[in-house]
């Protein structure tokens, strides 16, 4: 199944999120330097120290270390295994990252870190999200952990803080990655993140999760505090921090209890303390245990309170299993706190398992919609539960004026135009010329306003973030438009990258037997002669040219001749880059070192 086949089967509201990778001219040959280079140093160092399934994992979600993955070769591997992948152009909304989830659908980034960022990138690239998240759905606890997650995930309530965040991080990773942006640029949007990280406020349901995901899913260790592994796909994709979480002395070990949601984390800095889950089914133990606290699950007054104050569009079901979607600002209650009223403001959504009713959808409820909750005087049994026979005992029918007196005092006078049932449950009573009032009086609905809808439920019994039907009713922040630009300087180093490439390609096939010619097996001088010589040609043009371009110089060092002026200049300028910028000092080594040039160093 391709990419236009996967997107096709994708729920329309999610759509806007998939791009194409495009493979050939999406990535660079300096592109694929760097995933060599990365993937190659991860492999010797998560030797001993990754999750046990974490290489067979990449092999069996078709990653390898010699080349950035197809997004369309990953979709035959995952198949596999129940999963399917999309491409996405950097960051999404968290609530669309976790309903892909929940259909085993994984997001991968389609960009490829800089070499600015080797170690750690400030946006989702291929690196983390293929090679880090992909190979642990290997296994099969770890993989129903991920879709339940995402099942949680897209319920938690998130609000307006959550958002502004997002924006936020969103536009800060495209300006870090963008070579074009300028120092001030980067100070600005700087500086409006970290106004926000500290001014932070009551963490919502969504943020209280994503403190779990960050501490599971991205910087997990599975194991025991004495021994453990690594799982977490921050950690499996970062050359820096999966060699430094394994010292005990640096990082503190803590196991893994739902109490993790209390300790927050800054994605700016090597994590202080980690978690440790004694396994991939006890972190579905963790999640439920939390989930159990969540307003999808609890319902009521207090998570109808968790929606007025998050003030975006969240989602109230009725025990009838009518749901009303919109913006909350209202809420009733009686004397014992149970929901007698619920109000929205703004655009609002009717529907019934999933999907919008006729002619109840955001064009029709533009305004907002109310409507009271609970049982009615003189019925002993539920309102959406009553048969035509006790509607008519009530007085309650289609046409005539009625009157429904509920148990909290509120009233709802008006000439009953019709009735919605569903399996034999009233859903949905329409009526005009209708007032409501509250139980002191006030008017909740008037008619001059028009034709009223009442929905029909005895209580509230769960609520949750987002509209019922986002198909019609679409909340999710828009994919972004701005994209990290190239500058013209990359193009023409890449250039060399893509040239040295053919060098490695023209070796490989030589080491095959295609460039042997002599009777005893020798490979062909003038060959060997032809290829030293573009070798030194490029090696000469990157020193006078990129003489910064680290990794660059360290790939040309396996090609050029041994002994040869050249190799020493290369030798010396990388020399002079670890003494002059010793940030790189610890890279350039690990590069040397992968190519076994002992004598060089």
């Amino acid at each position: 199944m391709n990419q236009a086949e996967i997107t096709r089967q994708l729920p329309s509201h999610l759509r806007q999120f998939v791009a194409y990778q495009n493979y050939e001219p999406r990535y660079s040959a300096k592109d694929q330097a760097v995933w060599r280079f990365v993937m190659q140093q991860l492999a010797t160092q998560l030797k001993h120290s990754a999750h046990p399934i974490y290489f067979e994992g990449l092999e069996k979600t078709g990653i390898s270390l010699e080349a950035i993955p197809s997004i369309d070769d990953m979709n035959v591997r995952l198949a596999k295994l129940g999963w399917r992948a999309i491409v996405v152009d950097g960051f999404i909304p968290p609530q669309a990252f976790m309903e892909l989830q929940s259909l085993r659908v994984l997001a991968i980034a389609l960009g490829m870190r800089s070499i600015h960022h080797i170690d750690y990138t400030p946006a989702p690239d291929i690196i983390h999200e293929a090679a880090g998240h992909a190979p642990i759905i290997a296994d099969v606890e770890y993989s129903d952990y991920l879709q339940r997650f995402g099942k949680v995930g897209m319920k938690a309530i998130y609000n307006q803080y959550d958002l502004d965040l997002y924006e936020a991080v969103r536009e800060l990773s495209i300006v870090k990655e963008s070579n074009d942006a300028t120092a001030a640029e980067i100070s600005v949007v700087q500086s409006k993140l970290e106004h926000l990280v500290s001014n932070p406020g009551e963490p919502s349901e969504l943020a209280l999760l994503t403190r779990l995901h960050w501490w599971t899913v991205e910087y997990g260790l599975v194991g025991d505090i004495g021994h453990y592994s690594i799982f977490g796909a921050g950690l499996l994709s970062s050359l820096k921090e999966s060699l430094i979480c394994m010292d005990d002395d640096k990082v503190k070990k803590l196991p893994l209890t739902v109490d993790a949601i209390k300790t927050a984390y800054d994605i700016t800095t090597l994590q202080p303390q980690l978690f440790v889950t004694k396994s991939c089914r006890h972190l579905t133990q963790i999640l439920d245990e939390y989930a159990k606290t969540m307003c999808h699950q609890t319902g009521g007054a207090k998570s109808v309170e968790t929606a007025i104050a998050a003030n975006v569009v969240t989602s109230c079901e009725l025990s009838s299993g009518i749901t009303v979607s919109g913006t909350f600002t209202r809420l009733l209650k009686n004397a014992i706190d149970e929901v007698i009223y619920i109000g929205t403001v703004g655009p609002s959504q009717i529907t019934l398992a999933g999907t919008e009713l006729e002619g109840h959808g955001i064009a029709y409820h533009a305004e907002g919609f109310g409507s009271p909750v609970g049982r009615i005087c003189n019925l002993m049994k539920p309102l959406e539960t009553a048969s035509e026979y006790e509607l008519q005992e009530m007085n309650i029918r289609r046409g005539e004026v009625t009157t429904l007196d509920f148990l909290s005092g509120i009233r709802v006078t008006g000439r009953l135009k019709s009735m919605y049932k569903n399996q034999n449950l009233m859903l949905l009573m329409t009526f005009e010329n209708c007032i409501v009032l509250d139980p002191a009086g006030n008017t909740l609905f008037d008619p001059a306003w028009g034709t009223y809808d009442m929905v029909v439920g005895e209580s509230v019994r769960s609520v949750y973030a987002g509209s019922a039907d986002p198909a019609r009713f679409d909340v999710y922040p828009a994919a972004s438009k701005r994209k990290a630009q190239r500058g013209e300087q990359d193009l023409e180093e890449a250039y060399l990258y893509q040239l040295v490439q053919d060098l490695s390609s023209t070796d490989a096939r030589q080491d095959d037997g295609r460039g042997l010619s002599s009777s005893d097996g020798s490979r062909d001088s003038s060959s060997d002669s032809s290829s030293d010589s573009r070798a030194s040609t490029l090696a000469f043009t990157a020193l006078r040219d990129f003489p910064d371009s680290w990794l660059l110089l360290v790939n040309l060092l396996s090609h050029v001749p041994a002994g040869s002026t050249v190799q020493t200049k290369l030798a010396a300028r990388l020399h002079e880059l670890r003494i002059s910028r010793p940030q790189l000092a610890n890279l350039i080594t690990r590069g040397l070192d992968s190519l076994k040039h002992d004598a060089i160093r």
